[in-house]
Parts: structure tokens; sequence; C-alpha cells
């Protein structure tokens, strides 16, 4: 019941042919361990696009860990990755097991990696090659068997051109490239993510009374969404508690 729950909270929703041609090269992708970049603005759904294609393969019953890559300084990042041995700087009073061993046998997905610095990208690299790594201050090799999702909004490709980004690090992460497409090139799916949105909230305020304006809906569909489906989604729950 529990896994119904969260299936129906990641939902990727719409009809158009741009999105329905992401989901068939998610699910294509699903049941390899290939290492896969999902590029697109904010808020057009990277992070449920990861989820989908983790929970429709066959690691879909292993951990899920997710990771910002731009809410953390390097040497914050590098302890979050890869955990640290008890005494390894000031304030590591105990052992902590970083995300690459909490997603052993499962998915890490890691956002914002076009934020990541030049020094934690050759860091990472390198547990991509060998497939160890060490804890911040441990001198044990540990191996895991992690398939590697990562999203950015950034235009990565200029980022590697212009030396920002690794090159041997971006290859290793876009063997497979999916784009999600922003909610202005798929103006068709507008009323079903509104509809979807709409009860979601009314469910959730009991409000069973609203609906949508045929007023409102035209709004909708002439706006350009910069914020994409998230803002959309904003735009649905204040309307609903207001």
């Amino acid at each position: 019941d529990l896994k119904e729950e969260l299936w129906n909270k990641y939902q990727i929703i719409g009809e158009s042919e741009s999105l329905q041609k992401v989901i068939s090269d998610a699910f294509k992708v699903a049941n390899s361990k290939t290492s896969t970049l999902i590029l697109g603005e904010s808020g057009t759904g990277k992070e449920l696009l990861g989820r989908l294609i983790h929970l429709a393969g066959a690691r879909k019953d292993k951990p899920m860990i997710i990771l910002n890559c731009a809410a953390l300084p390097e040497t914050l990042l590098e302890a979050e990755l890869f955990g640290y041995e008890k005494g390894a700087f000031t304030g590591a009073v105990t052992r902590k097991i970083g995300k690459f061993e909490l997603a052993d046998e499962g998915t890490l997905f890691m956002d914002e990696i076009g934020e990541m610095t030049q020094g934690m990208q050759a860091k990472l690299l390198g547990v991509l090659q060998e497939g160890v790594f060490y804890r911040v201050g441990g001198n044990i090799a540990i191996g895991v068997d992690v398939r590697i999702i990562s999203a950015t909004n950034k235009d990565i490709s200029k980022e590697v051109a212009e030396k920002r980004f690794r090159e041997d690090l971006f290859y290793r992460l876009n063997v497979v490239q999916i784009h999600m497409p922003a909610l202005r090139t798929r103006k068709e799916d507008i009323p079903l993510l509104a509809d979807y949105f709409l009860n979601l909230f009314k469910q959730e305020r009991g409000a069973a009374q609203l609906n949508i304006s045929e007023e409102a809906m035209q709004k909708m569909l002439e706006y350009d969404w910069p914020g994409n489906v998230r803002e959309l989604r904003n735009a649905l729950e204040r309307a609903v508690v207001m």
C-alpha cells in the first residue's frame, strides 16, 4: 500500500508526444545499469524521471538515494557521498555511512551535477573508474554496485567546452542522455496536469466543490511557465488554499 501511494505521488502526467518519447526512453534504460544523464530546465521533473527509471527497473526493491550537489560545499559533499570515519575531522564524533554505500545495489541520483567543483569531479571520476572509494579519514577500500543517474539544468556540453566540467566525467555520466521538455513546449499537457494537481490538493484540503473555470484554463494555456511543472503545481496549490 505504501509503495502504491509513493508510485501515485511520483507519477509523470502528460500525453504529449515529447513526454511519451521521454517515458519510452526511460523504460528502455530502466533494466540496465547504464549511467543516465537527465537534462532539462528547473521544475520540469528530472527527479521524477529518475524515480521512474529506478522503479521500473530490476533495482526497484533496493534503495534510491538522492543527493543535491548544489546544496553543499566541496568538503561536505565529499563527506555526504563517501561518508567519514570517527575523528576524520572536528565534529566527526561517529562514523557516517555515505550516499554511495547507502545506495549499494540500488540507484544514486545526483541532482544539479553541473554545480560540482573541479576537485569533487575528479574524486567522483576516480570512484566511477575504479568502482571503489574510501571514507573521509579511512584507509579501507569499499566496493559498491551502484547505478548512477545524474541531472542538471545547465547546458552541460557548453560547461565541458569551456572547461568548467570535466570531459572524462561527462562521458562517464552521459552514456544515455534524456532531455525533459519544458512545459511551454507541451502545452497540451497543461489541462491534464492542472486537473491532476487540483484533485490532489482538493483531497488534501477537503475542498470538493472547487473546479477550474474556462477563463482560468485559458490563462494557464497562454502563460509560458518559466518555472515549468513546479510553478504550475504551486499556482494550483495557492489557488486551492486561497
